[in-house]
C-alpha cells in the first residue's frame, strides 16, 4: 500500500528553474526570434503609398530576376563566395600550421608569438580597416618604401583602388586579423590530445609528418569542421570591414560588395539609392536561408561523417 501511494504522487514542479532560464530565455526571444520573424514576415510585403501590402514572394522573384536588383544581388553573392572561399584556403590552413608550430614543445616563447597572433583579433574591425588603408594609400601610405627598401617596389600598386585587387587586398587583411581564431581553436584541441598517444607512436618509430597525418589530425578533424562552419557564418554576414575601407558603395564599381554591404544600400539606401525596409528584409531572409542551407548541408553530408574520439 505505501508503495503504491507513493507511486501516485506527483513530484512538485521545478518552478524555481524559471528563475534561472527565465530572463535568459526573454532576452533571447526579444533579441533573436522576434527580430528574424518579424523579418521573415516583413519581406513578405511591399510598400506603397506609405502602407504594407502582402505580395507573398514578389520581393524574392524581383530581386533574383529583375535586371534593376538581380545584377547587384549576384555580384554580391559571387564576392561573398570567393571572400569565404579565400578565407578557407588561406586563413584556416594558416592557422592549422600556426597551431602546430606553437603546440611544440621545442619551440621557446610560443605564448608571446601565440598572443602576438591573436592580438588583432582583439582589435575593432573599422580600426583595422582605418589603419590598412593608410598603410596602403599610394599617396601617403608606408607600403611603397617598404617595397622599395627590399627591392620590391615594382610590385606595388593601388591596390584598394583597382577593381581585379581590391577583393583580394580586403581578404588579407581579413585573413591577417582573424588567423588568430582557428590557431587557438585548433591549438587547444591539440594541447587536449594525450601525450601517451604521441609518446606510443614515436616508440613505434613513427616521424614527426607520420606522427601529425595519422594520429593528430584526425583526432583535430572535428575542431577544423567547426572552425569551417564558423568561418563560412562569419564570412556570409561581413560588413564592418568592407564598409570601413571602401564605404556602403564598396567600390571600385561594386568589385568589392557583398550581401552585408548590399542589404545596407537596399534597406538604408545610400546617396540616389531610395531605401526599401521591404526589400532590404528580402535580402536579409535570403542571407539567413543561404547561412542555413549551408549549415544543414555541412552537418548532414559532413559533420555526421567525422568520427570523434574521447580520451
Amino acid at each position: 500500500m505505501m508503495f503504491s501511494k507513493r507511486t501516485k504522487e506527483h513530484k512538485p514542479f521545478p518552478w524555481h528553474l524559471w528563475v534561472f532560464l527565465g530572463p535568459g530565455l526573454l532576452i533571447y526571444l526579444t533579441f533573436s526570434v522576434y527580430p528574424l520573424l518579424d523579418t521573415l514576415i516583413l519581406s513578405l510585403y511591399e510598400e506603397q503609398a506609405g502602407q504594407s501590402e502582402f505580395v507573398g514572394l514578389k520581393n524574392f522573384i524581383t530581386l533574383v530576376t529583375d535586371e534593376n536588383w538581380s545584377s547587384a544581388f549576384w555580384n554580391a553573392l559571387s564576392n561573398n563566395l570567393q571572400f569565404f572561399a579565400f578565407h578557407m584556403l588561406l586563413q584556416n590552413p594558416i592557422g592549422l600550421l600556426l597551431a602546430v608550430l606553437l603546440s611544440s614543445p621545442k619551440l621557446r616563447l610560443a605564448s608571446s608569438y601565440r598572443t602576438l597572433i591573436f592580438m588583432p583579433t582583439m582589435l575593432s574591425v573599422v580600426i583595422i580597416g582605418f589603419v590598412w588603408q593608410l598603410i596602403l594609400s599610394p599617396i601617403w601610405g608606408i607600403s611603397e618604401e617598404f617595397l622599395y627598401s627590399i627591392g620590391l617596389g615594382q610590385y606595388f600598386d593601388a591596390w584598394l583602388g583597382k577593381e581585379g585587387s581590391a577583393l583580394v587586398t580586403l581578404s588579407f587583411i581579413s585573413v591577417w586579423q582573424f588567423v588568430g581564431i582557428p590557431m587557438m581553436l585548433i591549438y587547444a584541441t591539440l594541447l587536449n590530445i594525450p601525450d601517451d598517444i604521441i609518446d606510443a607512436s614515436t616508440v613505434d618509430g613513427a616521424s614527426p609528418m607520420q606522427t601529425f597525418f595519422h594520429i593528430k589530425l584526425p583526432l583535430i578533424l572535428p575542431t577544423i569542421a567547426m572552425v569551417s562552419i564558423l568561418t563560412f557564418v562569419a564570412n556570409f554576414n561581413a560588413f564592418e570591414l568592407i564598409y570601413a575601407v571602401k564605404g556602403a558603395l564598396a567600390g571600385p564599381n561594386f568589385s568589392t560588395d557583398l550581401l552585408g554591404t548590399f542589404f545596407y544600400r537596399t534597406f538604408f539606401g545610400f546617396q540616389l539609392q531610395q531605401g526599401s525596409s521591404t526589400m532590404g528584409a528580402a535580402v536579409a531572409t535570403l542571407m539567413f536561408l543561404i547561412i542555413l542551407v549551408g549549415v544543414m548541408l555541412f552537418l548532414f553530408f559532413i559533420q555526421r561523417r567525422i568520427q570523434r574520439f574521447q580520451f
